[in-house]
């Protein structure tokens, strides 16, 4: 596999652009990760730690309906710390039961079911960023 140094060149420029930490691109089945070094070693010269290219698929995805981000955010599987969590695996979900608040900007939107089923997988963790269109939750 040939490594295409102008995205990794791309990558680091973001990093330093947007004052991030790490950046992760994907592309088919090739995935490129870059991050900074978190040592405050003044000697460092070398602010990429980190290059990883991974070739083919991670996890096996679990069959079952969908239920997607509709924005990026940061999600919360209960409506408040230590509060009851809105799905549950095993749990029974009707089509436009809340299964988890995405809060983007101080807003808390409240995602809906898409589908009535039992909650299968639950893809993220409170507290967790996610994408616009990343799975959140598969029912079965």
């Amino acid at each position: 596999m040939e490594i295409n140094k102008k995205i990794i060149k791309e990558l680091k420029d973001c990093l330093d652009e947007f004052n991030l930490n790490e950046i992760e691109y994907s592309f088919k089945d090739t995935k490129i990760k870059v991050s900074k070094k978190n040592s405050t070693d003044a000697l460092s010269v070398n602010p990429v730690e980190a290059i990883q290219v991974v070739k083919g698929k991670e996890k096996k995805e679990t069959p079952g309906n969908k239920v997607t981000s509709p924005i990026i955010g940061t999600a919360y599987l209960a409506p408040e710390p230590g509060g009851k969590k809105f799905a549950e695996v095993g749990k029974k979900i009707k089509k436009g039961d809340t299964i988890m608040i995405v809060e983007a900007m101080k807003t808390m939107n409240h995602v809906p079911s898409n589908f009535d089923g039992v909650v299968k997988e639950i893809c993220v963790s409170d507290g967790q960023p996610v994408e616009f269109g990343q799975t959140l939750i598969i029912i079965e």
